[in-house]
């Protein structure tokens, strides 16, 4: 009972210690209705917030507390098994700090395609019960399946779920048309339809946003070190 105490509270194990808990706590507020299942979804991708940042990593299409849970359970499953496989039969003194916080970050690129992977598989779940799990579609690719209307409106069904249709309000400059392949960005409540744009177009506002942080990041490097 020792050992199974002193390994829970080495790092980086005790990471996951305290982190599982919580997630614990969370799924069971769930259970009880307590809390929502989308709790970190928004309305919209644009912002720094948890939901876009998932999707931004290839989690889309299940609610962002499930992919962050699949996650951290992988890559604390991962840590683990560096732990009692190597770590804890290693004098590491006080390079355990560094040793483990590089065991972490590989553990957690090690678990993300996994998790993509299982989440992707999950998502299907979630598009059959799409009527109560709108904003987790966010980041999702639709096929247009016929160009707007007069007021704007569209129809789509899921790129990798023909079964699960959607409806897209277009806007000024931003037409659905039909065949063409898009990313719903935004839910809206009020008409129970999605905002969309070009795949295209989704995939360099990604790119020039992370070249932003980028450039961010150097910029305040500079300044530290200046």
């Amino acid at each position: 009972m020792e050992s199974v105490r002193q390994i829970l509270l080495s790092f980086p194990v005790v990471v996951f210690s305290a982190l599982l808990p919580l997630l614990l706590i969370y799924w069971l507020l769930v259970a009880l209705r307590l809390a929502s299942l989308e709790l970190f979804e928004r309305d919209s991708l644009k912002g720094d917030h948890l939901a876009s940042s998932m999707v931004a990593l290839g989690f889309a299409g299940v609610p962002a507390s499930v992919a962050l849970t699949l996650l951290v359970v992988l890559a604390g499953a991962l840590t683990l098994a560096v732990e009692l496989m190597l770590l804890r039969w290693l004098s590491l003194g006080m390079m355990r700090v560094p040793v483990g916080v590089g065991v972490l970050w590989l553990s957690f690129v090690v678990a993300s395609p996994l998790a993509s992977r299982v989440c992707a598989v999950l998502s299907h779940q979630f598009q059959r019960r799409a009527s109560g799990h709108y904003r987790c579609l966010l980041g999702e690719r639709v096929r247009v399946l016929e160009g707007a209307d007069a007021a704007g409106w569209a129809r789509a069904v899921l790129l990798d779920n023909a079964e699960c249709e959607v409806k897209l309000r277009g806007k000024v400059g931003n037409m659905p048309r039909a065949g063409e392949v898009r990313v719903l960005v935004k839910y809206v409540a009020q008409q129970n339809a999605y905002r969309s744009v070009d795949e295209a177009n989704f995939l360099e506002a990604r790119a020039h946003l992370r070249r932003i942080r980028l450039r961010r990041g150097d910029d305040n490097g500079a300044a530290a070190l200046s």
